[in-house]
């Protein structure tokens, strides 16, 4: 029976076969990898994935698609909202089953487009669980991702992930790659997370960028400097530059005096 794409879900069924080797090529599974699929919809990745893995565990919301994804012997199958799932929980788990104490998951999928932000930072809170992940999003949000300081695109986004993963803009995806077509362009990413990573207080870390981006285009003295005022912050930060001037080191230097 076909699977009629539902909206709410933000369903786009990658379909181009060419498209989906040169993804399995930039993952490279290897036979045993703990790997975790986020959204696998009609298992155009999820085949190829498993078939060299041997086993895979698949978190899929849609319940008729999980259904579906039931029936290969060869797929464990998470029916929840990938929110909610404890990946930290899920790494121990796979642990304990493959009695390796140092185990880390790796983590793939075709993120919907209207939630990937939430879940990139959902996944940032079970990172030290995490060996790399490889994503499918939106071309712009990658842009984001990836991008430089003093750049249109270097943000919040930039910041957050830089800080705390190696990541890698690998592969365009057209639309016509899936059905059916997104009104966008996708790419593929690449996210390690660093082994010495700036120790931070995140929730402090995250407060301070979205300050500081609120109003981009005014110098910072004018967001952040009022914040850093109000905190009574006595140290030297140059406050004469707008937000996208300054890099994820100083971003994160600031966050560990303020705390």
């Amino acid at each position: 029976m076909k699977h009629i794409p539902r909206k709410r879900f933000g369903q786009h069924f990658l379909s181009d076969q060419g498209i989906i080797e040169g993804i399995v090529q930039e993952i490279a599974p290897q036979p045993g990898d703990p790997m975790v699929e986020i959204g696998p919809g009609l298992a155009a990745l999820t085949q190829p994935l498993v078939e060299r893995l041997g086993r895979l565990t698949v978190i899929e919301l849609d319940r008729d698609l999980a259904a579906r994804l039931r029936l290969h012997g060869q797929l464990d199958v998470i029916e929840s909202d990938v929110l909610r799932v404890d990946f930290t929980a899920l790494a121990q788990a796979f642990r304990e089953r493959l009695n390796q104490p140092a185990l880390r998951l790796r983590v793939v999928g075709n993120l919907p487009y209207n939630i990937s932000t939430p879940i990139l930072f959902h996944l940032l809170e079970h990172v030290d669980a995490i060996r790399d992940q490889h994503f499918m999003l939106q071309k712009e949000v990658i842009d984001r991702m990836v991008a430089g300081p003093s750049t249109s695109d270097y943000g919040r986004l930039s910041v957050m992930l830089q800080w705390r993963y190696a990541m890698e803009n690998v592969l365009f995806v057209p639309p016509e790659s899936f059905d059916p077509p997104p009104r966008v362009d996708s790419a593929v990413v690449r996210m390690v997370p660093r082994e010495t990573p700036a120790q931070v207080n995140v929730k402090l870390l995250e407060e301070l960028v979205q300050v500081a981006f609120s109003q981009r285009r005014k110098l910072l003295r004018h967001t952040l400097g009022r914040w850093l005022e109000a905190r009574q912050f006595t140290g030297t930060f140059d406050t004469q530059r707008r937000a996208e001037e300054v890099p994820v080191d100083e971003y994160v230097a600031l966050a560990q005096i303020c705390s």
